[in-house]
């Protein structure tokens, strides 16, 4: 694959992905055959501040974790008013990390 599209892509969604995982993603793109780009390149990524935002004022619902793709969770979450509320306040300091993980495998899943 082209080193500059691979870093143009990494240039415009690598907020997307926790920083540690930048390298592994880009030396994975850099191999990437041209018929699986497309595919890479249409990805839709959650956007992890927006799930902060869901989950701040939605949490106890269980919006945030039915936005980043946790339908089980959410329906329990939706259930115990977000786990009594701590749930809640615990998914506060967890769903951006949990969106941008939520984000790779979907990237791992278009890749392989």
């Amino acid at each position: 694959m082209d080193a500059q599209k691979v870093d143009m892509f990494m240039m415009m969604n690598s907020k997307y992905f926790e920083s540690h995982q930048l390298t592994l993603i880009r030396e994975r793109l850099l191999t990437l055959d041209d018929s699986k780009w497309t595919h890479v390149q249409m990805l839709q990524f959650k956007e992890p501040t927006t799930s902060l935002i869901i989950s701040l004022f939605g949490g106890t619902l269980g919006i945030d974790r039915f936005y980043v793709g946790d339908t089980g969770l959410g329906i329990v979450k939706l259930l115990t008013c977000g786990g009594f509320y701590v749930w809640t306040i615990i998914d506060w300091f967890l769903i951006m990390g949990i969106t941008r993980e939520k984000n790779l495998e979907m990237l791992q899943n278009a890749i392989y």
